[in-house]
């Protein structure tokens, strides 16, 4: 069914992750409205987006992407094309080589990481260094890169001044699916800690976590804070690099109801799982949207439902709907397409979800189908 044309929804493989192309680009031109009025640089994060399917689209409208190793610095120069700017918390020694010859920008974690590096790196690619600004404004520890004994970047009391001439410029990522007013914090403890060292940068990057498509994101409030910093430092190119507004809302995870059974409530089994196929519903945890239903006891007929893996704790929620379920009915959970779709797994030898893309006139394209070989290859 690869490339197969379909015409509704009830023809799609199940279970299916299904990209709307028509979401996906009201995003990207949001997001070229803010670099068109800043001056800034908006890079795609692979770590949240990485379905090259759509990136003839996406890059029509961003400036190039960010990885997060040397996997997903090839994608970007294979299948993006622009900048790529690449970031690790470490990176190993078999890899730096070829990661310096595909990359624009790298950027270290710690100052003993450029130290080791920087006689195989100076001089070919743009260097810098991220830093921990010590703001910490994500309530959840698991996503949080600026809690209490953070790996992630370096604190102004490690901070190695003797080594700012192999510097370009700085990085600092503090959010995670916040509004403006959690940066304006972010920004004001990294310019109070580190802009005596500005004047000596080309470019800083603001990171991450910028949830700007979001329907209550302050739009207006985050360009007139992009253009203050500017013109305080203008010779300064700004970044950012959001996963997730780039597929935030553009679309959703298909699935099936296989049984339907009765322990004291209705449970229903889907094709899917949230241990393989959503594990932050899991993990951070969320409640995940369905299409057409309420919360437990909210409508007439309540279920529980659950991941096909062995798995006990492979529960998606509990759900209620006007009408009764049956085997065979179509389920769909909604927003499934930023960090849902990069984080999957084929635990317990469950099939990963098709790829689809829902194109401008409604139909849907079959991207690309999975099966026992890609089970298989991840294994020996």
């Amino acid at each position: 069914m690869k490339n197969q044309i379909l015409s509704s929804l009830e023809e799609l493989p199940s279970p299916s992750f299904v990209c709307e192309e028509e979401l996906l680009e009201k995003n990207l031109k949001l997001l070229k409205y803010v670099q068109d009025e800043t001056g800034i640089n908006i890079l795609l994060a692979l770590k949240g987006f990485a379905m090259h399917s759509t990136f003839d689209l996406c890059k029509q409208y961003l400036k190039g992407c960010c990885a997060s190793g040397l996997h997903e610095a090839i994608l970007a120069k294979e299948e993006f094309g622009l900048e790529v700017h690449t970031y690790s918390p470490a990176f190993k020694d078999e890899e730096i080589d070829e990661i310096v010859s595909i990359s624009n920008h790298l950027v270290f974690n710690s100052f003993s990481q450029l130290k080791r590096f920087k006689d195989r790196a100076y001089g070919k690619v743009s260097l810098g260094i991220r830093l921990n600004p010590e703001y910490s404004s994500v309530e959840v520890d698991l996503y949080n890169p600026c809690s209490p004994f953070s790996r992630m970047g370096t604190t102004k009391a490690n901070f190695d001044d003797t080594q700012l001439k192999y510097l370009d410029g700085f990085h600092f990522h503090t959010l995670c699916e916040q509004n403006v007013d959690a940066l304006e914090g972010a920004l004001k403890s990294f310019e109070d800690k580190f802009s005596q060292y500005f004047d000596r940068l080309k470019w800083v990057n603001f990171g991450g976590g910028h949830h700007i498509t979001r329907a209550d994101y302050d739009v207006e409030r985050l360009i007139k804070l992009l253009k203050d910093f500017k013109s305080r430092y203008p010779h300064l190119k700004v970044y950012m690099e959001p996963g997730e507004a780039i597929g935030w809302q553009t679309g959703y995870l298909v699935a099936t109801v296989l049984d339907i059974i009765d322990n004291g409530m209705k449970l229903a089994i889907l094709d899917t799982s949230a241990e393989a196929h959503m594990p932050d519903t899991l993990a951070m945890p969320y409640r995940a949207m369905i299409r057409n239903s309420g919360i437990a006891n909210e409508k007439k007929y309540t279920y529980r439902f659950g991941g096909n893996t062995c798995l006990s704790g492979d529960i998606i929620g509990d759900y209620s709907f006007d009408e009764e379920l049956k085997v065979g009915n179509k389920i769909i959970l909604e927003d499934m397409i930023h960090y849902t779709m990069v984080k999957t797994t084929t635990f317990n030898g469950i099939k990963l979800p098709s790829i689809v893309i829902k194109s401008k006139d409604g139909s849907y394209k079959v991207i690309k189908n999975f099966g026992y070989e890609d089970y298989k290859m991840r294994l020996s």
